[in-house]
């Protein structure tokens, strides 16, 4: 298996459980629902994004984005389809925003770092 590919299938089975780990521990269905949502949660994975797009190097910025979706299955599995899941695409993809350019601006400070 590609090693890229790899990273990718890890950090999206670490993703879904950190979230599924949210929502057992908060009693939620979806982690949104949590009271400690962006007071814990939500700033912990945006760390987590920082972290991840590090060891993406390069395409750092998928880290963030796939922390963030990594919701979607959770929220899936918790509470299936449902009218509000256009509603949830929208709210995930404005989540994924800063997600996605501290984890691409790690990545870059990796490669930068790694050139000197």
């Amino acid at each position: 298996m590609n090693p890229g590919l790899l990273k990718i299938y890890i950090l999206m089975v670490c993703s879904v459980l950190y979230w599924s780990f949210a929502c057992w521990v908060t009693g939620t269905n979806e982690p949104w629902d949590a009271d400690a949502y962006w007071r814990s949660w939500y700033p912990a994975s945006l760390c987590l994004s920082g972290i991840a797009g590090l060891m993406f190097k390069g395409r750092g910025w998928m880290a963030g984005a796939i922390l963030t979706f990594a919701q979607l299955p959770v929220m899936w599995m918790n509470t299936a389809t449902g009218p509000l899941l256009a509603a949830g695409l929208v709210m995930l993809c404005l989540l994924a925003v800063p997600a996605v350019a501290i984890s691409a601006s790690s990545g870059w400070l990796a490669v930068r770092l790694r050139s000197k």
